[in-house]
This record gives structure tokens, C-alpha cells and sequence, in this order.
């Protein structure tokens, strides 16, 4: 059905009117953002291009306010998601408000109660960008259906670029890596799960998140899944569940958590002084809890020890059974000393956590289990760890970049730093919380971080030619050198420029991975998918695209509604029609798409014309993006540092899909303010 033109001068005044009140768009999207039930979000095709979105959203003065629900120490009526654990099993350590409504996303007219992404930023100094391409696993016990969906609302929310596994950034599994065959269902691990998935995203919105669900809260099943998210490639994982130690507990450490090169945090506990497990363990990075405040500081926020009653409040304590690792140097302590460092924990100070199944929507929530994942994200901005590392011995040789918590305590001990907050290291606070990202990096004393810009998949065909120039900044400016795992056969990295050359020799689909790293050590990587095609055959020269100047309207293609038009507002290149995507200046997300089978033995090249036209003023910064892909493949970004008068002539070449049925995709994803307007016509897809 064809858009009239009475309903098409509305969309075009509805641009003009937002483009000139911005600051209103800007508060309605910040309020209303969260997509409907069972709606899906935006697709998002790679990491790069989610930090523009997500840098915005995290330094918005408008989302930096912190809605205060408690005082540090106050006690609050909290739901313990999961009950103490039997013998050889774990228990989560969420706690949920229960005096704080929960409430749907359509019922909130304000922003939600609890810290915000923004809120953990500014407490902990965090980088707005960094992460991507790095993966981030979350491991818990049983199934949450609504894992996604929930996590979306979050995201939109915040103003953060969606994370779901249509765009390849989430991902939910079992213990054997199965994303079909999931745990049984669990309201409270449920909560638990909405909870960690919730702080990673918070702290790392470009990294990539894996929930690997165990089939229990079996030691062993939850193992099992700990393996699982290694094998997965994730070189950060979160645990927010232990228990009493037990003297088996060495052995698991071994089987379990013995994994070089990977930061594995857990949370220390929730029943105040007592060392637990897994935290104990010699390989792992534990997680205290702290309540975190607004302040009238220099920082802006001030910390203390979580700790409301003699059995509420952040772990602690001297192993029974673990021995000490060479980094940790306390003396009072002949065996493993919790915790290692900490982040907020108290219900009274909590964080906003979105969850429809084990609750009913927006809450406060609490607990250890706040902590863990939020280290985890802040590791996973840090960079890769080294290959033989154990993370948790980087905070020891970082100590200045952290946050010293000398204040509270979570019981009665002796030594009294087992329990009692100091300068310099104390058991329920570490080291302390983070300064930036230095403290968690494998560099040396100055704290590099390595961000690598992940280029997108890749696609070429057999004999083609190849010039890919990988781009990676340094903190500190210091020299790069590159190197890369998976590339195509007949292709090589410049150690010293990061230029990948040469030619394809054979067809296949690679697993890429570039990696920077700067003479400290520190590193960042980021990985893509590299498909090469064959070439040769016959083929007969042909136009495959169906109605490629949408003269024919809302046929062949699948478009969002008001995109295929011939109203006013934007000029065909040629005829009456043409398709105008986004251009409304409020969080808005429109796609164009159509599939088309490529016959074999064909060279391939996709064109079309494309106008960009803006209201952004502020340069260098692209805020509304149109994505164009191939498949899984993405073939160019566009944005509105791209608008220019007048349409100009795209061209790509898709020979490497001959032989296979390939789906072509624009999609426009424009952001909470200020129109732009991507108007695409005369579209081609020619054989020969």
C-alpha cells in the first residue's frame, strides 16, 4: 500500500519539528526508548559501530543524574533470588528491592531508580568507548527465556546500541554450548542472569555477551559451563554464586578454573565476614562489595564496606584450603586471601536491572552479584589479558589506579584487616575499586590500554586482490605492532603498519582475528569473518534485483512502513519513487531488504545511489548510521559525517556469493536527536 501524500508531508513536518526542539527529542527518547513486548531491536552489524552510539549515551548529562533509593548500611527489605546452597551445589547472591515497585517499561515515565550505565562511568572513571570485539561470558545456572528480550529493553533504555543475536553480539547456550536445547526455566536464577547480563552491558556496551546456562546449581554442572565459556572464546567471565569451601574445592580449581589468559571474576559472598568458593580460588580475580554515594568530593562519589547486619554483607576471609598465589603479598594470611578488589554491592545504593521473569520489570537490585560482572566489564575494557596470565594479579601491580575503600567493616576478626576496611589492602574491599581501566591491564606501571577498530567481515573471491588497513590506538600514543590468526591463505599482516595484503588463493570462510599490542605489553584484538569466493564458470549477464527503482511501490522488497515513497520531503534520482530511510531526528530504525539468488560461476556487482542529507552540526561525531550488507557480510557505513547534495553512485562487488541465495539489507539507525535522511534509488544487481 502506498504511502499518501497527506500522511508523508506529516512525517516530513514531524522531522522539520524535531530538528528544531532537540533537547525535547532527546528527553522523550531517554524515556520511552524500551521497545513493546516481543518487539525486535535494531540489527547492529558490527562493533565499531556501536561505539559512536554508545559513547553518547554514557557521557548524556540527562542519563549522569543518580536516582537515589537508600543511604550506605541502610537496611532495605531485600529477596534472596536463590536459597542457601545444599552441599556440593552453589547459590546465586542477587537480592532484589522488595520496596521499590517493579515496574514495566511502558509503565516507567521517568528513568528507572537504581545507578545507570552513566552512574557506574562516572564512579569508576570508565573509558565511554573500548571493548569491542572482545567477548564477555556470563556463566549462571539454568534458564531465563526472556534472557533477550530483557536485555534489550535495557539497552534501549540507556540509549545503548542493541546487543542481540540476530546482529551476532549475544549469545545464550548450555552448559554444552547448545543454543537449542537450554536448562529448564528458573525465576530465580532467572533474576541473577538479568542482573549480570544487565552490569556488562552497563560497563562494556561494545563487547559481545555469552550466557552459558549450566543444567544446575551443581559445583560440577556450573564447571562444566565455566569450561563451556572458555572453550567459546569469552577471555572474560563472570561468576556471581558460591558457597561454604569444602576441601575438594583444590581439585576443582584445577578443572575448572585453571584457564591462563582469561579474567574470571567471583563474587565474594553476601553473608558478611567468611571466605567462600569459588572466590578462594587461586585463579580467579574476587569481587567484594561496596555502597557507593554521591559526593561532594573531588571524585563526585565516595564508597564504603557493604555491610548491613551480622549475616548481610560483602565476603571475606582466609582460605581454609586454597593455597596463596605469588602475587598476593598480605602476611596475616598463609593461604589465599578474599577479596581482590570490589564494586558496588548494597541493595540501598543499588543498580537498575530490567527483568520480566523472575520479576515484573524495572528494580533495584543488590548484592555481590552486581560486582562480579561489573569487573568482568571493567577487565574487558582494559584489553586482552596476556596468554599466560592470570588477571587477577594485575590489580597487585596497579594499586595507585584504584580507589582506596577505608572505611566499614563486614564482622569481627583478627587480623582486623580480614574484615576492616584501611588503606591499602583489606580483605572485604582489596585493593580497592576502579580507577579507570589501568589497574586491570597486563601491561606494566603505565596502564596502556590497546583499542582495536574491528573492521567488519570481509568478502573476496579467488585471484582477488586484497588491501585492508587495520586501525589501533594506544593510551599511552605508543608504537603498535600487528599480527593475525585465521587470515585467507595467500594473505599477510604488516607487523609494523597493520596493512593486510596480498592475494586470495583459495576459497573458503575464515575466522580472522587481528591483534595490536605496544612494548608494555598491552594488547587489544578483534576478530571478523573473512569469506573467500570461486571464481570461473558461465554465466549469463543479467539484472536480478525486482523492482530496483521502487516504481512498482512496496513490492519485491521488505521495507519498513513510509520507506518505499513518492511523497515530498526528498527527490528520486530518477522516476517517482524512491526509498527514504530514517530522517525523523528521535531514536528510530528503518530497513530495507530484498533476497536474491546469485547463480554460480557469475561476477556480481551490487549498485545503487545514495543521498545523504542532515541536522547534525557538531563534525567528526556520526550519530544516525546506515549499514549496508550482504548476508553476514557488511559492505559499507554510512553516516551523517556522509551528507553531501545530490545522490552518488555506490558500487560493491558480491561475485563471492555467487552460487548461494544472499539477502541485501539497508538499515538506518538513527539516534535521539537531529534528523538524518538516507534516500536510496535506482538499485542494481548485474551479472556477468
Amino acid at each position: 500500500m502506498r504511502e499518501s501524500r497527506a500522511s508523508r508531508r506529516s512525517r516530513s513536518l514531524r522531522r522539520l519539528l524535531t530538528a528544531a526542539v532537540p533537547a525535547l527529542a532527546l528527553t522523550v527518547a531517554g524515556l520511552f526508548a524500551a521497545p513493546a513486548s516481543g518487539a525486535q531491536s535494531a540489527p547492529d552489524t558490527g562493533h565499531s559501530s556501536r561505539v559512536t552510539q554508545n559513547s553518547k549515551a554514557l557521557t548524556d548529562p540527562q542519563r549522569q543524574t543518580f536516582h537515589s533509593t537508600g543511604k550506605a548500611g541502610q537496611k532495605v527489605p531485600t529477596q534472596h533470588l536463590c536459597g542457601k546452597p545444599a552441599p556440593g551445589h552453589a547459590s546465586c547472591f542477587a537480592q532484589r528491592r522488595t520496596d521499590i515497585e517493579q515496574r514495566l517499561a511502558a509503565a516507567v515515565a521517568a528513568a528507572p531508580s537504581g545507578l545507570s550505565p552513566a552512574n557506574l562511568h562516572s564512579a569508576y572513571n570508565l573509558p565511554s568507548s573500548g571493548g569491542s570485539g572482545l567477548t564477555v561470558a556470563v556463566v549462571d545456572a539454568y534458564n531465563d527465556p526472556n534472557a533477550e528480550s530483557d536485555l534489550a529493553t535495557y539497552r534501549s533504555t540507556y540509549g545503548l546500541s542493541a546487543c542481540t543475536k540476530a546482529n551476532g553480539c549475544f549469545k545464550q547456550v548450555s552448559q554444552t554450548g547448545s543454543t537449542t536445547s537450554l536448562p529448564t526455566n528458573d525465576t530465580g536464577w532467572a533474576g541473577e542472569e538479568a542482573l549480570d547480563l544487565d552490569m556488562v552491558s552497563a560497563v562494556c556496551p561494545n563487547c559481545n555477551i555469552i550466557l552459558v546456562e549450566a543444567n544446575s546449581a551443581t559445583d560440577t554442572d556450573l564447571g562444566t559451563a565455566e569450561n563451556e565459556a572458555v572453550a567459546l572464546g569469552a577471555k572474560f567471565v563472570s561468576n556471581s554464586w558460591g558457597g561454604p569451601e569444602s576441601s575438594a574445592q583444590t581439585g576443582e580449581d584445577t578443572q575448572y578454573f585453571k584457564h591462563p589468559g582469561v579474567a574470571i571474576t567471583v563474587s565474594s559472598g553476601d553473608s558478611g565476614y567468611g571466605a567462600e568458593y569459588p572466590a578462594t580460588s587461586q585463579y580467579v580475580t574476587a569481587v567484594g562489595g561496596t555502597a557507593l554515594t554521591t559526593s561532594s568530593n573531588s571524585r563526585g562519589w565516595s564508597e564504603s564496606v557493604w555491610h548491613t547486619s551480622s549475616t548481610e554483607g560483602t565476603g571475606s576471609g582466609c582460605s581454609a584450603y586454597d593455597p596463596k598465589p605469588s602475587w598476593q603479598t598480605d602476611t596475616g594470611c598463609s593461604r589465599r586471601m578474599e577479596a581482590d578488589v570490589s564494586a558496588v554491592a548494597d541493595p540501598a545504593t543499588g543498580v537498575a536491572v530490567y527483568d520480566t521473569f523472575g520479576g515484573t520489570g524495572w528494580a533495584v537490585y543488590g548484592g555481590t552479584s552486581a560486582s562480579a560482572p561489573i569487573i568482568a566489564g571493567v577487565y574487558a575494557l582494559a584489553g586482552t589479558p596476556g596468554s599466560s596470565d592470570y588477571p587477577a594479579k594485575y590489580p597487585y601491580t596497579h594499586t595507585s589506579n584504584l580507589y582506596d575503600v577505608t572505611s566499614g567493616s563486614n564482622g569481627s576478626c583478627s587480623p582486623s584487616y580480614f574484615c576492616t576496611a584501611g588503606t591499602g589492602y583489606d580483605g572485604p574491599t582489596g585493593w580497592g575499586t576502579p580507577n579507570g581501566t589501568a589497574a586491570f591491564t597486563s601491561g606494566g606501571s603505565t596502564g596502556n590500554t590497546v583499542t582495536v577498530t574491528n573492521p567488519g567481515n570481509q568478502s573476496t573471491t579467488t585471484g582477488g586482490s586484497v588491501s585492508l588497513q587495520i586501525k589501533a590506538t594506544d593510551s599511552a600514543g605508543a608504537t603498535l605492532t600487528y599480527s593475525a590468526t585465521g587470515l585467507p591463505t595467500g594473505l599477510s599482516i604488516n607487523s609494523s603498519t597493520g596493512l593486510i595484503s596480498g592475494t586470495a588463493s583459495t576459497a573458503g570462510t575464515y575466522s580472522t582475528t587481528v591483534t595490536a599490542k605496544d612494548s608494555t605489553g598491552a594488547s587489544g584484538s578483534a576478530s571478523f569473518t573473512w569469506t573467500v569466493g570461486s571464481t570461473g564458470g558461465t554465466c549469463t549477464p543479467a539484472q536480478l534485483l525486482g523492482n530496483p527503482g521502487f516504481e512498482s511501490g512496496n513490492t519485491t522488497w521488505t521495507a519498513s512502513s513510509g520507506v518505499i515513497t513518492n511523497g515530498s520531503g526528498e527527490s528520486a534520482h530518477s522516476g517517482s519513487y524512491y526509498a527514504w530511510l530514517d530522517g525523523y531526528g528521535s531514536s528510530h530504525t528503518d530497513t530495507l531488504s530484498q533476497s536474491v539468488t546469485i547463480p554460480s560461476g557469475c561476477k556480481a556487482t551490487l549498485t545503487f545511489y545514495l543521498h545523504i542529507d542532515t541536522a547534525e552540526t557538531t563534525t567528526g561525531t556520526a550519530y544516525d548510521k546506515l549499514t549496508v550488507t550482504a548476508g553476514s557480510t557488511t559492505l559499507a557505513t554510512y553516516s551523517n559525517l556522509n551528507a553531501a547534495s545530490g545522490y552518488t553512485q555506490k558500487s560493491f562487488d558480491l561475485s563471492s556469493f555467487a552460487g548461494s541465495t544472499v539477502t541485501l539489507k539497508f538499515n538506518g539507525v538513527e539516534d535521539s536527536s537531529l534528523q538524518t535522511s538516507f534516500v536510496v534509488d535506482d538499485t542494481a544487481l548485474r551479472t556477468s
